[in-house]
């Protein structure tokens, strides 16, 4: 769907990848030449050393490459140790650690509640009361994904109304900070210069 979308707008969007063609204030772009010019920034100026290596902040990100290799054998491992239990043969980690690439950008309380939910209905609620499941577990999660898209619909709009009926502390800057410039030796009233 994504690439259908994109797609079309690609082809009936006049000039979508030229902004000195778009008219004033348009809100189509072409954002394929930002990832390119930030991944050159990031692997050509920076470089992986000064990230994961010794000069940087993440070197220890690199474990989870050996972590990301063993594991499945430790899995294996565990299987060989407890033949009786069935459930230790559903633990595939390729899945499980690659379906958090496909999760949203949220913070740790969308995922703790997540888990939480999703842990009371499909597990305890299917191992327990099964009847309970099998009726109303599909109306519960299209519940909750009705309440995911109406917040979503109400939160967009409660947050770009800024100076129309609805305001509220997520419209009004509270830190006149925010707006200041951080590079170096770029100078804005009222904000420092770094």
């Amino acid at each position: 769907m994504d690439v259908g979308v994109a797609w079309w707008l690609l082809g009936s969007v006049k000039n979508i990848c030229n902004l000195n063609l778009l008219p004033e204030n348009s809100p189509w772009t072409c954002p394929g030449d930002h990832v390119f010019f930030d991944a050159s920034v990031i692997w050509g100026l920076v470089g992986p050393k000064r990230i994961f290596g010794t000069l940087g902040k993440y070197p220890k990100l690199n474990w989870f490459f050996l972590i990301g290799a063993v594991g499945p054998f430790v899995i294996w491992a565990i299987q060989k140790v407890f033949p009786k239990q069935h459930w230790i043969s559903l633990i595939h980690l390729p899945v499980l650690l690659g379906a958090t690439a496909n999760m949203p950008p949220a913070s740790t309380v969308n995922f703790n509640s997540w888990i939480i939910v999703g842990t009371i209905f499909n597990y305890f609620v299917f191992k327990y009361r099964k009847n309970w499941w099998q009726r109303y577990n599909y109306v519960l999660a299209a519940a909750l994904d009705a309440g995911l898209a109406f917040m979503t619909v109400l939160l967009y709009f409660a947050v770009t109304m800024e100076g129309k009926s609805i305001q509220w502390w997520g419209t009004d800057e509270h830190c006149p900070l925010a707006k200041c410039p951080t590079a170096k030796g770029v100078h804005a009233e009222g904000c420092p210069v770094f």
